[in-house]
């Protein structure tokens, strides 16, 4: 009796690593975003979490002597730097002022929707209907976990700048996948993290400001959120990036609900409701479904 090999099952191995890790970084950044929004304005924190970012990420690339990336890949890696790294950061830290966890993660949870879409048109991916019904439950268990959390204190504006985030998510996903065709992922994070915190320095005043008010431990909350969530989880993330498709690696993205619920439970001792753990296994049900192929007729 044969076994499958990797190549069979359809199985990257590496890349399911990366994007693990990018999930579980990404997870923990709620945590840490949370608690450093206290103290840091939206625009500073994203300022500061990207600095943090981009000089973790340019000492990496001076140590390994790793050169300017080709001229084909600056378009994507400007638009991502932008509309990513940039614009998704200001307007979800500015968004979830003005709107509840639930409400704020349902909407945003809408960015990856968004991305298949576009990918399916702009990259020409396509739309197969494995990932249509995934991103479907996906969505559907992360409306889910989002309404379980939901208290109605959200604003017209809180809506809309979370739903600027999601389309801001999409369009730098979109904007990525084809300059990874040029470039390496550590290129891709490195400029494209210089890039958005180039487009955010309008904020740099506030900055300055806040880490001479904030207390110690915010501070160090943003050096965090900038070395693991922002360095390290875009440059995994980039990886899987270059290895899969767009729109197949951006429902993965809705694991992070679940993960927010497990890493809740256990460090801060907020059991999870009946209604938050359907919508988990919901999310994980819509991700297992987008990653199946179709079946060859023999």
């Amino acid at each position: 009796m044969s076994t499958r090999t990797e190549a069979e099952a359809g199985v990257d191995i590496k890349a399911v690593a990366a994007v693990s890790v990018t999930l579980v970084l990404w997870a923990s950044a709620f945590v840490g975003i949370r608690f450093a929004g206290a103290h840091y304005e939206p625009g500073s924190l994203a300022l500061g979490r990207l600095l943090v970012g981009a000089l973790a990420l340019g000492a990496v690339a001076a140590f390994k002597g790793m050169p300017l990336p080709p001229r084909k890949a600056w378009p994507g890696i400007a638009g991502a730097g932008v509309f990513w790294f940039g614009l998704y950061m200001v307007a979800l830290n500015w968004g979830e002022r003005f709107t509840d966890a639930g409400t704020a993660s349902l909407l945003v949870g809408i960015g990856p929707v968004f991305a298949a879409i576009l990918a399916g048109i702009v990259l020409k991916e396509g739309l197969p209907l494995p990932l249509v019904i995934g991103l479907v439950v996906a969505f559907t268990g992360a409306a889910i976990v989002g309404l379980s959390s939901q208290h109605g204190s959200s604003s017209a504006l809180g809506v809309a700048l979370c739903l600027l985030a999601a389309a801001g998510y999409a369009v730098g996903v979109v904007s990525q996948k084809p300059a990874l065709s040029h470039a390496t992922a550590l290129q891709a994070t490195t400029f494209g993290c210089a890039v958005g915190a180039v487009a955010c320095l309008p904020f740099s005043g506030q900055l300055i400001h806040d880490v001479t008010t904030a207390p110690a431990s915010a501070t160090w909350s943003v050096v965090y959120l900038g070395l693991l969530p922002t360095a390290l989880a875009f440059y995994t993330w980039a990886y899987a990036l270059s290895r899969t498709t767009a729109g197949k690696l951006g429902v993965t993205t809705y694991v992070v609900p679940v993960i927010v619920i497990a890493l809740s439970w256990l460090f801060l001792d907020e059991v999870p409701t009946l209604l938050a753990v359907l919508g988990g296994a919901l999310c994980l049900a819509g991700v297992g479904v987008s990653r199946t192929k179709k079946r060859r007729a023999q």
